[in-house]
């Protein structure tokens, strides 16, 4: 099982379907990974960790060719990114939109029958103002190493980190419908979660950064009136995951408490 990102949501969905699996757990800092890692052995679970820069094609090659020399890759579970408030918008786009399309073809090559993954999107993504049939086949399917130069990605255009993160995470259920037919053709199926406002140091940095008073209007606004927790996505991952969700591919799966339902319907609604 491969988690890529060692941050509350991925520990949560791996320590529902790791029983009996080795975990290779990869971050970019090698320090976040082995915290995490620590947490997990010490619950029972035979975890190795690495490091890796999902915005850069060797490092996820050496991620990919570590997995498969431990095992026959099961999972892959891709939690890591960045925030509005954690990046420029240039570095957002590489991280959180390349580097999911980079995992999703490179673990396609090697991800097992049977075999499943998740990828973790956002709430912001369904709330980005709806783009062509041209702009939506662009993002799920341009090669891997074309997708950076779309004019529709140009710094020009995206000059807002909030803007560039709703387009990351919209391109991210694209990418994953389209690649679900490729994985697939192995026995294999994928989705996204995009989940709301989920207690997690990122949240946390949301919560105290410029952003903070949206936040906490969004979570006030909600029909359900709170954030969420990792363990509930952990819940919904482990269903898409297991034999349960065995019909399920190519599909996003939103859980945000309700703030889109508001945001459109509500009195998040912008005036």
């Amino acid at each position: 099982m491969v988690v890529v990102g060692a941050g509350s949501i991925g520990q949560a969905i791996a320590r529902r379907v790791s029983s009996g699996k080795h975990v290779l757990l990869a971050d970019l800092r090698q320090e976040a990974a082995d915290a995490a890692a620590k947490v997990m052995n010490d619950a029972g679970f035979d975890v190795s960790t690495t490091t890796v820069d999902v915005s850069k094609r060797e490092s996820v090659e050496a991620l990919v060719a570590k997995a498969t020399a431990i095992g026959d890759v099961f999972g892959l579970i891709n939690a890591a990114g960045v925030s509005p408030s954690q990046a420029t918008p240039e570095m957002i786009l590489h991280v959180d939109l390349y580097g999911t399309a980079l995992l999703l073809k490179e673990f396609g090559r090697v991800i097992v029958e049977s075999g499943s993954g998740i990828v973790i999107a956002s709430q912001s993504g369904h709330r980005l103002p709806a783009l062509t049939a041209e702009e939506d086949k662009a993002l799920a399917t341009t090669p891997v190493e074309e997708l950076m130069a779309l004019p529709m990605l140009s710094l020009e255009k995206v000059t807002d980190p909030l803007n560039a993160y709703q387009i990351a995470k919209r391109g991210n259920s694209l990418r994953v419908k389209a690649e679900a037919v490729n994985w697939a053709k192995r026995g294999a199926r994928v989705n996204t979660i995009s989940p709301g406002i989920i207690m997690t140091p990122l949240a946390n940095d949301e919560l105290s950064g410029p952003r903070g008073e949206g936040y906490r209007k969004m979570i006030d606004g909600s029909p359900v009136g709170r954030a969420g927790t990792p363990d509930e996505v952990g819940v919904l991952g482990a269903l898409l995951m297991g034999r349960d969700g065995a019909f399920i591919t190519g599909s996003d799966f939103l859980m945000d408490g309700g703030v889109t339902a508001s945001w459109f319907y509500g009195e998040l609604a912008p005036k």
